[in-house]
């Protein structure tokens, strides 16, 4: 079966929870558009018969009986999607601040709603969850990390090239560091960030979004990497009434 030509690939605004999503069938995927948000799922490569003198090759083939749902994602994301409709009870007022920010109409320059989704994860995983009977996600990440990356736990989010990682990257430092200053002794929020890059590229690229344009010199001081947490990208992510000073320069008076 050939592949359909779908002319118009954009089917959802980047601003609102998708809609709609085209169906994948046991040929692969259609064109025809089913009504509601597709489900988190993946694709299981099948490995081909391995040929005297070649090496594996995956098949690829993207089709309905080779997709196999991310439960626990649907599952979390259904929780926060009703969290979100109730009014996003349970967080701190910095939290809520941040999230009504983030969501105002107004904005000039409006977040993509997974920008927001990831946010709205992230916020729900650590502040409210285990007060609402979810504490079931933070035991199956805790799980997850034991059996596969013990000592070091980490929690991810898969977002789409051009999906905006690196305000999302600056919407995280925002919401720790502001939280950590508001009450330095909750455990739940830090004011000290490691950003890691692929390569010096990247590097200097983030770099260049400092307000002062950044520096050519490869080696930063510690305030030059703490004020890059709030570079002219993350200022668009906190209210103009917040504070836009770490913690521990208030706490150690680092002049800039």
């Amino acid at each position: 079966m050939s592949q359909p030509v779908i002319e118009n690939p954009v089917i959802n605004t980047p601003f609102s929870e998708p809609t709609r999503h085209f169906r994948f069938s046991d040929e692969g995927i259609t064109d025809e558009i089913v009504e509601e948000r597709r489900s988190s799922s993946y694709f299981i490569p099948i490995a081909r018969p391995k040929k005297k003198g070649k090496q594996l090759a995956f098949d690829t083939d993207w089709t309905q009986d080779r997709i196999e749902e991310n439960r626990f994602v649907n599952r979390v994301r259904e929780r926060v999607k009703q969290w979100r409709s109730g009014g996003y009870v349970g967080t701190t007022t910095i939290t809520r601040r941040l999230l009504d920010y983030w969501r105002d109409e107004a904005r000039e320059r409006k977040l993509f709603f997974c920008q927001v989704e990831a946010l709205e994860t992230a916020i729900y995983i650590t502040e409210v969850a285990g007060k609402y009977g979810d504490a079931w996600v933070e035991n199956a990440l805790r799980e997850a990390n034991d059996s596969s990356n013990p000592g070091l736990p980490r929690m991810a989010f898969k977002m789409a090239t051009g999906s905006g990682k690196t305000v999302v990257m600056a919407m995280l430092i925002a919401w720790q560091a502001l939280n950590k200053l508001a009450n330095p002794q909750d455990a739940r929020f830090t004011d000290t960030f490691l950003v890691i890059t692929p390569g010096i590229t990247i590097r200097d690229r983030n770099y260049s979004s400092l307000p002062n344009g950044g520096s050519t010199s490869a080696s930063r001081s510690k305030t030059r990497h703490s004020r890059s947490c709030f570079s002219s990208s993350s200022s668009r992510m906190m209210p103009p009434t917040a504070s836009t000073k770490p913690s521990w320069e208030r706490r150690r008076g680092v002049q800039h």
